[in-house]
């Protein structure tokens, strides 16, 4: 038969050689996704030597006379392996519904590249008074995370973590409570980015103690990663503006930055395109 054939020290070297390419099949497919299939390297590399297998008997299907090293044959092989494990992800992060940390342990945390804390949305605390240029502070933070890895805005805190409550914000608003803030700042986030960046931002509220102990109202402002660039429009005439978070900060990229990082982040080709969408829909859990 044709196995006896086979040497023993072929099948000996071969058994490594399948388990070091689905580790780089699957390391490939892990760096695509940027994280966000949370999958330990065993479980990436079985579903990468199965992906590679449905691959390589596709190629063969299509091309009885392909060779195992042809380019066609490692695309199907390789192209294969990163969908397994992009599925694979995306069905874990529906039914599994990790813990995320609540709001308290967030403000124990401190800010970070995936949290920031705002002391109000629409109160200058200089003055006292409504000013413009907080809520666009606001939008700002919100289309940053969009643009990253996503993350968390809290308002009604201080740089400190101390909660402040939203008081203020509410004097603001024609019904001074939760539903015409969370009405008020869904409004924002439509106006200055679009109907799709606003479906991918989740607001809720907590309660917790202030300074002296007296019940404070946060808002939670959790955004997902985008899976294409979100343009912020500061003003109906205004040019659209990309901000990205980099490291604590909120940074606005010029034209050639801009273009730069659109080009990396959500590359154009049909598979590059593909991988960029896959990133965003297998998501940390925080951004659920």
């Amino acid at each position: 038969m044709f196995l006896d054939d086979v040497p023993v020290w072929a099948v000996a070297a071969a058994l490594p050689v399948v388990l070091l390419v689905a580790w780089a099949f699957g390391s490939v497919a892990r760096w695509l996704l940027r994280g966000r299939a949370q999958l330990g390297v065993a479980t990436s590399i079985v579903i990468s030597v199965l992906g590679t297998s449905l691959g390589l008997l596709i190629a063969g299907w299509l091309n009885p006379d392909i060779g195992l090293w042809s380019p066609l044959s490692i695309m199907f092989a390789l192209g294969f392996s990163v969908l397994g494990i992009a599925g694979y992800g995306a069905i874990a992060a529906h039914f599994q519904h990790p813990q995320r940390a609540s709001v308290a342990e967030l403000l124990h945390a401190g800010e970070s590249d995936r949290v920031e804390f705002k002391s109000t949305a629409r109160v200058n605390l200089r003055t006292g008074a409504k000013d413009e240029r907080m809520e666009q502070v606001v939008a700002k933070t919100i289309c940053a995370f969009l643009n990253a890895d996503g993350g968390t805005l809290l308002i009604g805190v201080d740089d400190a973590g101390v909660p402040l409550g939203l008081d203020r914000d509410f004097g603001t608003l024609k019904s001074a409570d939760a539903d015409r803030f969370e009405l008020w700042l869904r409004d924002l986030i439509t106006t200055t980015m679009g109907q799709n960046a606003a479906a991918q931002v989740r607001v809720e509220f907590a309660e917790l103690p202030d300074a002296a102990g007296h019940p404070a109202l946060v808002c939670r402002v959790t955004a997902a990663p985008s899976p294409r660039a979100v343009y912020l429009r500061p003003g109906k005439a205004a040019a659209p503006e990309l901000w990205v978070r980099t490291g604590n900060s909120t940074r606005h990229l010029n034209v050639d930055e801009a273009t730069e990082y659109v080009g990396h982040r959500w590359p154009m080709g049909v598979g590059a395109n593909l991988a960029a969408q896959l990133k965003a829909a297998v998501r940390f859990s925080e951004a659920r």
